[in-house]
């Protein structure tokens, strides 16, 4: 969306704060490549214009969970390679491979499905083997490791299938001195050593998400996965913020007060009644809540910016709405309501309402809802 008028809550994407992070994760994974993870709407920022950006700044990969965000990238005209990771049976994986996607498979039943697709379509199929090394999620287990390696090497002589790559995650990557990164790196390295025997040779090798790329030069390989360090917030916020790691927040998110009146001292807020204005007051209506992602835990903690002033949330959040105690400021009816940005001008940043409701920035950006416009900057 571009608008001339702002809308009562948008979310401001800065394009070109995206490119510069994928162009800092290319500095600071090189040589390896950058794979950009535009999953979930890229975090909240917009997949196609996020994946946009991030081939343009480099990213020679993108990286999606779903096979339907693989495919709309595909019908947007993306062209760089992609991944996707996240199957269940029945998923088109014909599809996937008539749109050349690249597929993760973690166990036989999807190395089935794929050689399928292909029979059906006639045209071979692109995939890449999961190693589950100890996150205990996604990925084959090291006992099943061998015969995952040995039928997807029958499936590529067979003319099936090409295993471009071998991977795993992380499960402790912001935590770099944790005992299980260590662990994991070797199990990953026993994986390749198996899978290099049994005669594959990949284009790629892949562990390192972004606190991993920023933290553990060792798991780099020939590729990172630049997911929230593409959006300019900090992976390991207790190892570094967002500036420290060379990044700038992509997104604000932008209100704008709807109703502001005169209250007495004593005054009850919102449902509940969890918050009574100490004093006779000016209170300002954010018409944002948590039907457009803001969290209902910022009832009473999360903070906002309005012309030069921090003030917080006062009462609960309601669906549609919630309200600020302006005290003594003299805001009015249509000014600007910031609930996050980058930060320059002392407005909170995503990270500072990670903390206050005791969560991580990924959630912040992540749930904001589709009914609040994307605003597009430096396109």
């Amino acid at each position: 969306m571009n608008s001339a008028e702002p809308a009562r809550l948008e979310a401001r994407i800065d394009l070109a704060a995206v490119r510069a992070n994928v162009r800092r994760m290319r500095e600071v994974a090189g040589p390896a490549h950058v794979m950009a993870v535009v999953k979930a709407d890229a975090y909240g920022h917009g997949m196609v214009a996020c994946a946009r950006a991030a081939v343009d700044a480099g990213a020679t990969w993108l990286g999606v969970a779903l096979p339907e965000e693989a495919l709309a990238l595909r019908a947007a005209g993306l062209t760089a390679r992609i991944l996707t990771w996240l199957h269940a049976p029945g998923d088109a994986f014909a599809d996937l491979v008539l749109a050349d996607v690249d597929i993760s498979v973690s166990g036989l039943w999807a190395l089935r499905e794929v050689t399928d697709a292909v029979r059906t379509t006639g045209r071979p199929a692109r995939i890449q083997l999961k190693a589950d090394t100890g996150l205990g999620r996604n990925g084959a287990q090291p006992r099943d490791w061998p015969l995952i390696v040995e039928e997807a090497v029958k499936a590529q002589k067979d003319g099936l299938v090409t295993v471009t790559g071998l991977w795993s995650h992380f499960a402790c990557a912001d935590e770099p001195r944790h005992p299980s990164v260590a662990a994991q790196l070797a199990v990953f390295r026993d994986a390749l050593a198996l899978a290099e025997t049994a005669g594959l040779r990949p284009e790629v090798r892949h562990m390192a998400n972004s606190p991993a790329a920023l933290l553990l030069p060792g798991s780099r390989f020939d590729l990172v996965r630049s997911g929230l360090a593409s959006y300019g917030l900090s992976p390991a916020p207790h190892e570094g913020s967002a500036a420290d790691f060379g990044l700038r927040p992509a997104m604000s998110l932008v209100g704008r007060l709807a109703l502001v009146k005169q209250v007495d001292a004593g005054h009850g807020i919102s449902y509940g009644h969890t918050y009574y204005t100490p004093r006779p007051t000016r209170l300002g209506l954010v018409p944002a809540g948590y039907a457009d992602g803001i969290p209902r835990t910022a009832s009473n903690v999360g903070p906002v910016w309005i012309d030069g002033q921090r003030h917080t949330i006062a009462g609960r959040v309601a669906m549609d709405q919630f309200v600020v105690d302006l005290d003594a400021q003299e805001a009015g009816v249509g000014d600007e309501v910031v609930l996050f940005g980058p930060g320059d001008r002392g407005e909170p940043t995503a990270q500072d309402w990670a903390d206050r409701i005791d969560t991580i920035a990924y959630e912040i950006v992540t749930r904001i809802g589709p009914r609040v416009p994307r605003v597009y900057l430096n396109a």
